[in-house]
């Protein structure tokens, strides 16, 4: 059972060897993959021993080498809908369809990291990497890469990758010697969805995630987009915020719930900060971190839906620091439950030609509702209701002025069973034809399959131009 929620993850035996341990010691085991938090999977027993010798109270090993690494893969089930959350052993790389007539490679972004080969209408998804973050996992994606090559045959003959100029994984890919084909993060997410149920045509996505570089330089992270598998446009957002010390907001959401009460893009009146964390946060943090918001000192601005989600986690009382991506969320959603709740205040305004969601009003309401008693329960399935509600309006105006009908859900924050649930629910009740991907995973670990299919459209359109002129 996943510590702070009702949810429970089995593991499916993926051999007789492991049923008929299973049958010899006739009790549930906890089993886990060779490899420490953050590491690549050993590839022999030696090593897995080395380093897992004070962890692990036994090792089950084989007399045959590792050929290569392969995680476990994982799948939750939403409504009636089967999420893929990471695709490895049981699944990769088995082909999924990818308009890719050219040879393409994605490579991927930073976290959860995988990359793709694609050519002749099919696409190769490889194995969930983990976060390509240091020597080791780099060391692990490039063999991954290798066996995958030489496994399909195929010799891309242009690379696709995100726009930041930091991920590993763009370096590498400017070090490969073929024409790059630069894709937005959150375009690639969309794009993700659209190329595994088939589009061609344009649809409206919404892409909702932590952090990803948008084209206009800025953090970007809760977007509504009208694209297709070549191009795209940015017709609504969430409100932006700052991340008091950036990567330190990402690990401390009280941070991130200071920036967004004292540095938010619309003005609000806010309680006194010092009552905010119940004594959680020692005052002087508070203070210095309140300072660089007000001083607007290393404190990016972000439109980051993922980000919110951390903000009021901290908020409500529930997580102040994280250890792992996602951790704030997981215990938002865990809490809301399956309670409803009235939602939260919102406000939907124009700006620069783009419909905004500004969140100021949301986080004023939740704290009253606070003060008045309500408890972690209530405000965060009031939360969930309300980025739902918001959801739907920003999508509404969209489609109101023109854009299409048929929606793409993409990113992290839809691994969250209830915000997907009532986001679909929002949507279908305009009318609108709601697509998530199932088979690729809607966090990071779909960018790559939606690069190559970026790539890959981009090419054969340069190609029809061509022909034309």
């Amino acid at each position: 059972m996943h510590p702070g929620t009702d949810r429970i993850g089995l593991f499916l035996p993926t051999t007789g060897l492991h049923e008929l341990l299973l049958r010899e010691l006739a009790r549930p085991l906890v089993v886990t993959s060779g490899n420490r938090a953050g590491e690549p999977l050993a590839l022999d027993a030696a090593t897995a021993r080395r380093t897992l010798g004070a962890v692990a109270d036994g090792f089950l090993d084989h007399d045959r080498p590792v050929h290569a690494r392969y995680d476990d893969s994982v799948t939750q089930v939403s409504g009636r809908t089967t999420l893929t959350v990471r695709r490895a052993r049981g699944l990769a790389p088995a082909p999924l369809p990818c308009p890719a007539p050219d040879a393409v490679l994605g490579a991927g972004a930073q976290s959860k990291h995988t990359f793709t080969l694609a050519a002749d209408g099919r696409a190769h998804l490889a194995p969930h990497g983990g976060d390509l973050a240091d020597p080791a996992t780099y060391d692990a994606f490039t063999t991954s890469y290798a066996h995958l090559r030489a496994l399909t045959g195929i010799e891309p003959r242009a690379v696709a990758h995100d726009l930041h100029p930091d991920y590993l994984s763009t370096r590498w890919a400017g070090e490969r010697h073929l024409p790059l084909v630069p894709v937005q993060h959150h375009h690639a997410h969309l794009a993700a969805c659209a190329a595994e149920h088939g589009l061609t045509g344009p649809f409206t996505g919404v892409a909702y995630d932590g952090l990803g570089l948008g084209d206009d330089g800025t953090l970007w992270g809760g977007e509504i987009l009208v694209a297709d598998l070549t191009t795209y446009r940015r017709v609504a957002r969430f409100a932006t915020a700052p991340l008091p010390g950036g990567e330190a907001a990402v690990r401390h959401p009280w941070r991130t719930a200071l920036g967004h009460l004292h540095g938010a893009e619309f003005s609000h009146p806010v309680p006194e900060t010092r009552e905010l964390f119940g004594g959680r946060v020692d005052p002087r943090r508070i203070t210095a971190v309140r300072t660089l918001v007000e001083r607007r000192l290393n404190s990016p601005r972000a439109s980051s839906a993922g980000r919110l989600f951390d903000a009021v986690a901290s908020l409500v009382g529930l997580v102040d620091s994280v250890s792992y991506e996602g951790q704030a969320a997981v215990a938002l959603e865990a809490a809301a439950g399956r309670t409803r709740a009235v939602p939260l205040d919102h406000r939907v305004v124009r700006v620069d030609g783009l419909w905004v969601y500004d969140t100021a009003p949301t986080l004023a309401d939740l704290l009253r509702r606070r003060a008045d008693g309500a408890g972690p329960a209530h405000l965060a399935a009031a939360f969930h209701e309300t980025l739902a509600r918001a959801t739907a309006e920003l999508v509404g105006r969209a489609v109101e002025s023109g854009a299409p009908r048929t929606v793409c859900l993409g990113g992290g924050c839809f691994v969250n069973r209830r915000l997907l649930g009532d986001v679909r629910r929002q949507l279908r009740a305009q009318g609108l034809r709601v697509l998530v991907g199932t088979a690729v995973p809607v966090g990071d670990g779909g960018i790559s399959y939606g690069q190559a299919a970026v790539a890959a459209a981009r090419l054969a359109a340069a190609r029809v131009a061509g022909t034309k002129e």
